[in-house]
């Protein structure tokens, strides 16, 4: 699975999109907010800032040091939840350790949650109700669609439960009627419970984990890892090389999930952005 093209398709129906939507006088609008200077941190807000420039969308980035306060962070971020030119606004993860991650959810208006991340989010997302669905997860499922990997009646086995990855992609594959099953360190007989999986999803963080004897022959294989190996080489949570020939499909890294959630991030901009104009 090539998610660097089907992202590539993604974005020009995005890019067409937008100039529809500039017509009728408005221009998506996405503000970034960055704290400190981890450096991968600094490559995902670059990427995004890139993608928002090709797509024609209205962009900022706020860069603030890592010593900046909690009440500072949130009053930023009121700032932007009143202004009208934006209708996403994200948070870079992770924060500095004197910042509480739930409070700056929490502070983002709902309307301009892109990441997903939000409890009236996460809880739309729980019963089926329209929402912006988290990045990731939701890269998942379009990567399924558009290979023709439909999850209708199979099983899904998600290796991960995370409130980030693991846990909304098994709701939003119970969503798309697969039958699910999550895993997690404390899972026993765990390459047993991978083997049963017609698609498997791995987003645990450990390099190269799920080898081929995790796997039924012909399964899809989605690896949400990214893991850098002691020689600067990236890496996922699969052991693609072992993996690729007993898999039917099968995501890289990199070129796999990793351009797709950027663009979903675009997807839930342009989304929030018809929103506000009544057209969603």
């Amino acid at each position: 699975m090539d998610g660097k093209n089907i992202s590539d398709s993604i974005r020009e129906e995005l890019r067409r999109e937008v100039e529809g939507l500039r017509q009728k006088g408005i221009t998506p609008g996405l503000v970034v907010i960055l704290l400190g200077e981890d450096p991968a941190s600094q490559v995902y807000v670059k990427n995004k800032a890139k993608t928002c420039n090709e797509l024609g969308y209205y962009s900022d980035v706020v860069r603030l040091p890592a010593e900046t306060s909690q009440e500072k962070l949130l009053s930023v971020i009121r700032k932007y939840n009143e202004d009208s030119r934006f209708h996403g606004i994200l948070v870079q993860l992770p924060l500095p350790e004197h910042i509480k991650e739930k409070a700056v959810i929490d502070a983002i208006s709902v309307e301009k949650d892109v990441d997903g991340f939000h409890p009236v989010s996460v809880g739309n997302l729980m019963i089926g109700d329209d929402a912006l669905l988290p990045c990731t997860p939701t890269a998942v499922i379009e990567l399924l669609k558009r290979t023709g990997n439909d999850p209708a009646g199979k099983h899904a086995v998600v290796i991960g439960r995370s409130n980030i990855v693991g846990k909304p992609v098994s709701m939003l594959l119970l969503r798309e009627n697969a039958t699910v099953t999550i895993c997690h360190s404390r899972t026993p007989n765990l390459p047993e419970m991978a083997r049963q999986a017609d698609i498997l999803v791995v987003a645990v963080g450990v390099a190269k984990l799920v080898k081929k004897d995790w796997v039924k022959p012909g399964a899809v294989v989605i690896d949400v890892g990214m893991n850098r190996l002691p020689d600067g080489k990236l890496c996922g949570d699969v052991d693609f090389d072992d993996v690729v020939e007993t898999a039917g499909w099968i995501t890289p890294v990199p070129r796999g999930v990793g351009p797709m959630t950027i663009t979903m991030l675009m997807a839930n901009t342009l989304k929030s952005a018809k929103r506000s104009i009544g057209l969603v």
